[in-house]
């Protein structure tokens, strides 16, 4: 693994963009992982998936400090994630993924365009049965993926908060702590069933997004407003259709 010096400085970048937009970057980590020559199920999943954690938690302390996270969207999400992303993780070796990915990766790239044409969502609280409806219907469907893909969801979850009325930061920062429940499930499963790690080249990897996830995430708090973020929304969520389309074709 001759190219494991490019670790630091490329994961702190991805740290650092993809905390600002409440994603833990696994769809950008366990690729890289795996062209470095690391074996995609034993190593690229299980060191994505914890980078994915990681990078999403660390975030997610930052926005709760800067009270931006929708705790009772959160809450709900993040539990039927949990709870689901270890049946997809089993499911793993037992179903073809390839129509989910194409089918992820149309929506994404919908939502992309959506974010990107300046499209305003109806703002409006949810009622407390809406959040509960939301939270256990789309949290239990996405952590199943989440776990099945090797994903933390995050791709998925932030397009789908800000449709059902978010404002780009609140969907952020609450995608941050739904992610950061479904990563570390998926993580678990993946690292019980099917992990080989390298101590060295994971703790190495960790402490880059943690600086990363950091930086990323204090300045999305206190310097970037909404426009841009849409803006990083719709960029960053195209790159990551496209990347999926690859896994594929």
């Amino acid at each position: 693994m001759s190219h494991l010096y490019l670790i630091p400085p490329l994961f702190l970048g991805i740290a650092f963009i993809f905390s600002m937009l409440g994603m833990g970057g696994s769809q950008l980590y366990i690729p890289i992982l795996y062209w470095m020559g690391m074996d995609f199920k034993t190593e690229a999943i299980p060191l994505g998936m914890l980078l994915n954690v990681v990078n999403s938690s660390s975030a997610a302390v930052t926005y709760a400090r800067h009270k931006l996270v929708n705790w009772r969207v959160a809450l709900p999400f993040g539990a039927a994630m949990i709870a689901l992303a270890p049946v997809g993780a089993w499911l793993n070796v037992e179903l073809p993924v390839e129509p989910l990915l194409v089918f992820f990766a149309i929506f994404t790239a919908a939502a992309a365009l959506l974010m990107l044409s300046g499209w305003k969502p109806k703002r409006g609280e949810l009622s407390p049965r809406g959040r509960v409806i939301l939270g256990l219907s789309a949290g239990s469907i996405l952590g199943l993926i989440a776990g099945l893909i090797g994903r933390g969801g995050g791709s998925f979850v932030v397009p789908l908060l800000y449709i059902t009325g978010l404002d780009p930061q609140a969907a952020a920062a609450t995608s941050a702590v739904v992610v950061t429940g479904s990563g570390l499930s998926s993580f678990i499963s993946h690292l019980a069933t099917a992990a080989s790690p390298d101590w060295g080249v994971w703790g190495l990897s960790v402490l880059s997004v943690l600086v990363g996830s950091q930086l990323g995430s204090r300045f999305m708090s206190t310097r970037l407003d909404p426009k841009r973020l849409r803006t990083m929304f719709g960029i960053v969520l195209l790159v990551v259709a496209a990347l999926i389309l690859k896994d594929v074709l």
